[in-house]
């Protein structure tokens, strides 16, 4: 992801955390490894949720290798890494000094915490797997009727979004890489105010909408709510004002509620929602940071910071489509290979038993195993 042949397997890295350079890193390598681990891993749990409940374990294990080893680590160079995109554009460049004479600041491209390298790709490699998945039977009747199939467990679905919500901290705060001073933790204090704030916002206005929409006050879509303001402020959470940012989470939150309910009108069976959360709202989020932290071009023609809308859009499009296609080529050759989804007896006694051996609820129900 971040390129040389010394990092190969950490191979440079010494006991101490050092790489040995001549100019040695702000932070330790070790840390950004460990911190990357934590976001890949994020991507690849997207997937879960949207494959969840009939693809095979270990079709779902063999993908995570590829996207994990190959295809978030290529989208991150040309981001995070500073590598060129099929040499044609650097996404991550620093802005050039003769700015004004240059086509690349139009192209400036910015994503704090990961809303489009991370969420989005995550949903990106979702979609493909659903699309070629399938829906779950009983999900979607001849007629068009959307029929659904309540989650097991309300209450430890309520307990998950709160685990997320604190851990968001961690992913957002530890994204300014950095608490040795004071402005670098006024810094962090401020990416944790505007992301608990977005969580917030988000959670208020999908709970609203879904009262208007549903008489309801729908529980599932209220923690994904809060999760779309999460995921719609992880692009910039440095930059917002608290009022800003709670404004902004509450466009993830209205937009992941439409989003959710299109997405079963197109018969995408997606069964937690993770492509709206992390998708579409991740999308919103990209396009949200040039509105707090716009390229600037002074009058010498230098550009400092910051993101265009061209830049938020072409850089949104090349990760998408990155993932999307080759999660595709993968997922069509898993399910050539091997298969991806179980059969329709194994769907619908659940997989707990035929994949891992063990029933999730014992004390509730009972597999007969022939």
């Amino acid at each position: 992801m971040y390129g040389g042949d010394d990092m190969f397997f950490l191979s440079s890295i010494m006991g101490d955390g050092a790489t040995g350079a001549e100019d040695p890193a702000a932070y330790a390598p070790s840390a950004d490894f460990f911190f990357q681990v934590v976001f890949v891993a994020t991507a690849m749990s997207i997937v879960s949720g949207a494959v969840a409940e009939r693809m095979k374990l270990w079709a779902f294990l063999a993908f995570a290798v590829v996207l994990t080893a190959f295809i978030y680590p290529m989208s991150g160079s040309w981001t995070w890494g500073g590598a060129d995109v099929f040499g044609m554009f650097n996404l991550g460049a620093p802005v050039p000094e003769d700015a004004a004479a240059d086509w690349m600041p139009a192209f400036r491209f910015s994503d704090f915490a990961g809303s489009g390298i991370v969420h989005m790709a995550g949903a990106a490699a979702a979609l493909a797997g659903v699309l070629v998945l399938g829906a779950r039977k009983g999900k979607y009747g001849a007629d068009g009727r959307v029929n659904a199939i309540p989650g097991a467990n309300l209450p430890l679905a309520t307990l998950g979004t709160f685990i997320l919500w604190m851990g968001w901290f961690g992913f957002n705060g530890g994204s300014v890489l950095a608490t040795a001073s004071v402005e670098s933790a006024n810094a962090v204090a401020v990416v944790f105010m505007n992301t608990n704030m977005a969580a917030a916002g988000g959670l208020v206005a999908a709970l609203l909408l879904a009262r208007v929409l549903f008489g309801k006050a729908d529980l599932t879509m209220a923690l994904n709510g809060a999760l779309a303001g999460l995921v719609a402020i992880t692009a910039e959470p440095s930059t917002p004002t608290p009022l800003q940012a709670t404004l902004f989470g509450a466009l993830g939150g209205i937009l992941v509620v439409g989003s959710i309910l299109a997405l079963d009108k197109l018969k995408i069976d997606d069964p937690v929602g993770a492509i709206s959360v992390h998708g579409v709202v991740g999308f919103l989020g990209l396009m949200l940071v040039p509105f707090t932290n716009p390229l600037t071009v002074d009058v010498a023609g230098g550009g400092t910071g910051g993101a265009t809308f061209v830049g938020q859009l072409v850089g949104a499009l090349t990760i998408f489509f990155w993932v999307f296609v080759t999660s595709l080529v993968v997922w069509l050759a898993l399910k050539a290979i091997i298969g991806i989804r179980v059969t329709e007896e194994e769907e619908f006694e659940g997989v707990d038993m035929s994949e891992c051996g063990l029933e999730a609820y014992p004390d509730f129900t009972t597999s007969r195993q022939n």
